[in-house]
């Protein structure tokens, strides 16, 4: 019998990654719950239905701030272990002179001010000793970046790794462990079919840095082998 290893909210869930790593914390122990766009059913509802009542399934648009605060006060009686945010968007590799406003700031906030916001309205519900996590990327390093391409989804996740990296440090004396993952580069929709790993071959690693990862406060940005990847 898997020990019980505390409860986790995956924001972005219902498909790809965010749904086979819902799965995954479900098989290491944990109770999940885990939040969709809208309210038509998913694979995440499958998944609940066959969980004997580990999973449930809540909906989020968390480009919507009224819908984060919304979801924070159905979780008020809740305590997280782990708050991992998940989803994100790309709009194909538009060289940045191209990049109309509209789509820069619909990635922009999306995958940068969003996961943010969703941190930030969620974090009481963290345990003290709990853990923060959201999805980024080795495209998201400045210092790994020596081919270019992808201008406007590496600049939403250097965005994202920099806000979280301020809103760490603006916290040092918190007790919580932060953590930047790089899932590796996935076979989905935004990494395309050409990628190395499989969704079942990046999960089980992205699982296990988050839980080797516990009590080990601070920021930390790694893979999904627990690497450190560089800023």
């Amino acid at each position: 019998m898997t020990d019980h290893c505390g409860t986790a909210l995956v924001v972005g869930a219902s498909r790809t990654i965010g749904l086979g790593l819902t799965g995954e914390f479900l098989r290491r122990g944990w109770d999940v719950i885990g939040t969709v766009r809208g309210s038509r059913r998913t694979g995440l509802h499958d998944l609940a239905d066959a969980s004997a009542g580990r999973l449930t399934v809540e909906s989020l648009e968390m480009t919507e701030p009224e819908q984060i605060s919304a979801l924070r006060d159905r979780l008020a009686s809740r305590t997280l272990d782990l708050l991992f945010v998940n989803a994100a968007i790309t709009r194909g590799d538009v060289p940045i002179g191209e990049v109309p406003t509209d789509m820069f700031t619909d990635v922009m906030v999306t995958n940068a001010l969003s996961p943010m916001r969703v941190v930030d309205t969620l974090l009481p519900l963290v345990d003290p000793a709990g853990t923060v996590g959201v999805m980024s990327s080795d495209q998201g390093s400045i210092s790994l970046n020596t081919e270019g391409g992808q201008d406007l989804y590496r600049a939403s996740k250097s965005a994202l790794n920099q806000l979280m990296r301020c809103y760490a440090a603006a916290r040092a004396e918190d007790t919580r462990t932060y953590l930047l993952l790089d899932p590796g580069w996935v076979r989905t929709e935004l990494g395309g079919f050409e990628a190395d790993l499989a969704v079942e071959e990046s999960v089980p690693g992205v699982a296990e840095t988050i839980e080797r990862h516990r009590g080990k406060r601070g920021l930390h940005f790694v893979d999904h082998e627990g690497q450190v990847v560089a800023w």
